[in-house]
């Protein structure tokens, strides 16, 4: 994209419906310098193959663990200290209470499923089985439905494709698969939360890794930041003026935190998870990731 300075810019834009994004998508803060052309998608996350493979969007948000495999092959993306989506994690891995006692401690030797062995709430529930429970997750086969968002990346051994036309809910009901990390859905019979106590454990977890865990965060095309840092300066405000327009926890409860300092430890936090887990082959810094925004919004990235 060949921007004239100083003019008007639409940037192609990736942006879920979640509570600090409304008050942008529906023009309650807006600028004259920058517009926004929204995909229409339901799901955020089934367009971030597109971002990433396809270089389809301009600016939105991404996937925290899909971002730093982009960065690590070299995706021309911009990071920006902007959370878009978080939430504590404990209360996304369930069992199937008809087929037995499960405790997280027990699932050495189990099939685990998961949407993708790359999705980020799976990055985040493995990463906290390890340290906390005691899990080794080499010896846990996990069962995906789907490929990941980098073509470049292949699965570990230990991860394996369900059979076509199988479903991750159903296999863990038909006991095909011990365990499943489902997300955001209520407790049902016979499917139970694996950690009964998980909001308590998810607020512990928080005040120990610096907050709750990121999900999303926001990007922009490497070309326009260059181009044009006055776009970036004014899509970070107004994703900011976003966020600011709806009440939320603050502190380490806020699921929405933006500058470099509230979201470091988190961030830092997922790095490590990713490559421990074999998803990206370094461990850059906050700062490594932050640079080019930092750079660019100066103070207002603080």
């Amino acid at each position: 994209m060949t921007l004239p300075v100083s003019s008007p810019v639409t940037l192609h834009s990736l942006l879920g419906n979640h509570a600090g994004t409304a008050a942008l998508k529906a023009g309650r803060v807006a600028s004259p310098l920058v517009a926004f052309d929204y995909a229409d998608v339901k799901v955020v996350n089934t367009q971030f193959k597109a971002m990433m493979r396809d270089l389809t969007y301009d600016f939105g948000e991404v996937a925290i663990a899909t971002y730093l495999q982009g960065y690590e092959y070299g995706k021309p993306y911009v990071l920006l200290p902007a959370t878009t989506n978080g939430r504590n994690q404990h209360h996304t891995i369930f069992h199937n209470a008809d087929r037995g006692a499960l405790t997280p401690r027990e699932l050495n030797g189990k099939r685990v499923g998961v949407r993708a062995y790359t999705q980020t709430t799976g990055v985040w529930v493995r990463g906290f089985l390890a340290e906390d429970y005691g899990v080794d997750l080499q010896r846990i086969t996990w069962v995906t439905f789907e490929d990941p968002h980098l073509a470049e990346y292949r699965d570990p051994p230990n991860v394996e494709r369900a059979p076509a036309g199988k479903q991750l809910k159903q296999m863990l009901l038909d006991g095909e698969i011990d365990a499943a990390i489902l997300g955001d859905v209520a407790e049902q019979t016979p499917l139970t939360h694996l950690i009964p106590e998980h909001a308590t454990e998810g607020q512990r977890w928080a005040r120990a890794h610096g907050g709750v865990a990121i999900n999303h965060m926001a990007i922009i095309r490497t070309s326009i930041a260059h181009a044009r840092p006055e776009v970036v300066q004014e899509a970070y405000r107004l994703l900011k003026d976003s966020r600011a327009a709806v009440t939320l926890p603050t502190g380490l409860d806020d699921p929405l935190r933006f500058g470099v300092a509230a979201t470091r430890q988190s961030l830092e936090q997922m790095v490590a998870y990713s490559f421990q887990q074999g998803l990206i082959s370094r461990s850059p810094t906050a700062d490594e990731l932050f640079a080019d925004a930092v750079r660019i919004l100066g103070a207002a990235s603080a």
